[in-house]
């Protein structure tokens, strides 16, 4: 993982054009890149991958090809105020009830022709005062718990600090929420629970090093692409793998074993391994007896989960459960990654209790070639966590509701601060349907697509008395908006992003912005000043400072010292360290790692007659989140242009579905009309949709049922059923929504 210069970039951009280093704008792996921009500096003609830590080079299809969002024509340029001829809120394209989103247009985006008719052009000043004289009128007269805000995790650790002082100095609460409450919120609670820290303790590329790596509940060749190149590099190189997922990913074909278990049964298959673990002594007894407490509760819990009694609760062949255990086990140096499979149930944090035990009790943490990885999702959900954006800690997970800890930031930011733990993501939008939450501010999330049951987010967004949308396109969730302001895209902003290694890197502008579009951080700082707390900074470089100073993991890194390829945290030394790469070796943050038992639960919502199958959903390699930037590159929408269930052939046939025709797929709040795949990846009785599509919206189906410790929304599990649509078309004109 030695820094190379890299001879080919550095010539680039001496040749005509502007080569500007940087890094990709989509998931956590973090890559480093080069954008080259014609001399105008208002386009980029394409990206070069550059010899970052996290990728050596490499970039995926979405990293190299998905860069001209950001100069699509749809971009917002100048603030928007709803005309009064606007009122009541309704939603300004398409059926509400069904699809989740207007007719398709080309990419599947929003149909602008319908909705900006029902908004006025307006000045900066205008707009700004506007947003601040609203949410300030509603936090006086209804206290500050009445307004809420929702920051992104593809912004930077600056912006993403700046909104959640700006939620708790201004708005005076601590309703303050961003996407890792729909990916990872289980996972961090369980690791905050079970270590004291919510980040990974081993790079990805540290795969290189290990015996054996279990990848469970990820897909990384379509999430995590270049990550995926790095474990198949090492599978190659002898590193056994272990894949356990409901539906056969494509890693799959480098695996040892692959465990296809039934949805929702990961705890029992975990305990059942930890069974064969302690059974068989193949457990490192000086790691429990020095680093872990609570072993022996946990050992009372899975001698209930022996090898038959569990194969048979998931689905799988004991034999192969035994010998996954056994790769994991006997001093093996042993890494497990785990996705959003793992943790959007309502049992997400008791499935990484699970594998956080598994780690301890075959002492695979704080050495070389082991560890725990959840793969973080967005390009900066590390960063935007770490920074604080989350409602019941300050930035470094600090807890508001510590006495000690809110005395410190009341000083810090020379406010005094609520010591109430904020609504999460989801229990905002409960809040808003019941009156509690009358004002919001939504920084580059599109909650319309992104959060379970629309409907009922529909119903939300409706009820608010005032809502201002921050982001680059007038998205689903923008046409519930009172205001909506332009911001900057990626390549328009300086700034730093952590990816899912801990590594720190800085961002940098390729492109100026268009039209009278403004910097996301400096939106931030007007309003907060316009409602009477003043928010003023010299430089981007003098935030990420201010929210360096109250941490300790950032505490020794800025701008300066971060360079062309930043540093992993912890670093204590920047002048002569890269930081370190694996963490933990000696002590865990809470001291002993805590091993906290768990039983399998049933799932919230049950199969039966009228929806027998169980719907999962999740992403492709070409788009991302609710396909706001992707569905607006050219190439990435060619590639992937349609929405699709997959579903296994025999289910198929039993239900006289064709591969290719059109289809309806229903739960107990929704249905959407969409395209068959028929393919045996997924196992009989579940189907997979993809999250990406406005016209066939995944969420109209899921449940908001929510785990009760990380308050993450069950994705993964919700009952359905499917049924051919009388006189589908088959092949490309069925494509449709």
């Amino acid at each position: 993982m030695k820094q190379v210069p890299n001879a080919m970039v550095e010539q680039r951009t001496t040749v005509g054009f502007k080569g500007v280093d940087s890094l990709c704008p989509y998931c956590g792996v973090g890559c480093a890149l080069t954008f080259r921009v014609d001399a105008s500096g208002e386009r980029i003609l394409d990206v070069q991958g550059r010899d970052g830590a996290a990728n050596a080079g490499r970039l995926c299809v979405k990293g190299r090809y998905g860069y001209d969002y950001a100069m699509h024509p749809q971009r917002l340029r100048k603030p928007l105020i709803r005309r009064e001829s606007s009122y009541p809120k309704q939603p300004l394209s398409g059926d509400v009830k069904g699809n989740g989103g207007g007719p398709r247009k080309p990419g599947g985006i929003v149909d602008y022709d319908e909705i900006l008719p029902h908004f006025r052009e307006a000045s900066w000043d205008e707009a700004l005062d506007l947003v601040a004289n609203r949410l300030a009128g509603l936090r006086d007269r209804h206290g500050g718990d009445s307004l809420a805000g929702f920051g992104s995790a593809k912004g930077s650790n600056e912006e993403a600090y700046l909104f959640q002082k700006l939620v708790r100095a201004a708005f005076r609460t601590n309703n303050v929420d961003h996407c890792t409450r729909l990916c990872h919120a289980s996972s961090v609670a369980a690791l905050l629970e079970g270590i004291g820290s919510g980040a990974v303790t081993n790079v990805v590329r540290d795969i290189e090093n290990a015996d054996t790596a279990m990848l469970a509940g990820c897909n990384p060749t379509d999430n995590h692409p270049v990550a995926a190149t790095f474990i198949k590099d090492a599978a190659v190189n002898g590193t056994k793998l272990v894949v356990v997922n409901t539906r056969r990913p494509r890693i799959a074909d480098h695996a040892e074993i692959y465990l296809q278990i039934h949805p929702g049964t990961d705890v029992a298959l975990f305990n059942g391994m930890m069974h064969v673990l302690i059974r068989e002594n193949l457990i490192d007894r000086e790691f429990i007896d020095t680093r872990t407490e609570g072993f022996s509760e946990l050992r009372k819990v899975v001698e209930e989960y022996d090898p038959d009694t569990t194969a048979a609760l998931c689905g799988v062949d004991p034999d192969d459960l035994v010998r996954a255990a056994r790769l994991l086990g006997g001093g093996r140096r042993a890494m497990i990654f785990w996705g959003m499979g793992i943790s959007q149930h309502t049992h997400g944090t008791d499935n990484s209790r699970c594998l956080i035990s598994l780690a301890m009790i075959t002492g695979n943490v704080g050495k070389p070639g082991t560890g725990l990885h959840p793969l973080r999702g967005q390009n900066n959900v590390q960063g935007a966590s770490d920074a604080g954006l989350i409602p019941m800690v300050y930035p470094d997970y600090q807890a508001v509701d510590d006495p000690g800890v809110q005395a410190y930031f009341e000083d810090y930011w020379g406010t005094s601060l609520s010591p109430k733990p904020g609504l999460t993501v989801t229990e905002i939008m409960g809040a808003a349907l019941e009156g509690q939450v009358r004002g919001m501010y939504v920084q580059g999330e599109n909650p319309f697509v992104s959060d379970p049951d629309t409907n009922k987010v529909r119903k939300a967004l409706m009820a608010l008395e005032f809502l201002v949308v921050q982001d680059l396109f007038l998205t689903e969730t923008a046409e519930f908006a009172d205001v909506i302001l332009p911001g900057s895209s990626f390549m328009e902003k300086l700034g730093t992003y952590t990816n899912t290694d801990r590594r720190v890197q800085i961002g940098r502008p390729a492109m100026s912005l268009p039209g009278e579009a403004r910097q996301d951080w400096e939106i931030i700082c007007e309003i907060g000043t316009r409602m009477g707390y003043e928010m003023r900074y010299e430089s981007v470089s003098a935030v990420f400072d201010e929210f360096a100073g109250c941490t300790e993991n950032y505490k020794t890194l800025s701008h300066e010292n971060l360079g062309r390829y930043g540093k992993w945290y912890p670093c204590l030394d920047p002048a002569t360290s890269d930081g370190e790469p694996i963490v933990f070796g000696d002590t865990f943050p809470r001291g002993k790692a805590l091993l906290v038992p768990a039983r399998l639960r049933q799932p919230e919502e049950h199969v039966d007659s009228d929806y027998p199958l169980i719907l999962n959903t999740g992403r492709v390699l070409e788009h991302w989140h609710t396909g706001s930037m992707t569905r607006r590159s050219a190439a990435l929408d060619r590639i992937s242009p349609d929405a699709f269930v997959e579903i296994n052939p025999e289910d198929a046939a039993r239900l006289h579905v064709v591969d290719g025709a059109m289809v309806e797929v229903a739960s107990r709040r929704g249905s959407i009309r969409l395209k068959a795949k028929v393919v045996p990846r997924v196992a009989e009785g579940t189907v997979f949709v993809p999250m990406h599509f406005r016209e066939a919206c995944a969420n109209v189906l899921t449940s908001p049922a929510l785990d009760p410790q990380g308050k993450i929304p069950t994705f993964k599990y919700c009952a359905v059923r499917v049924r051919p649509l009388e006189g589908a078309s088959h092949g490309k004109e069925a494509m449709g929504g």
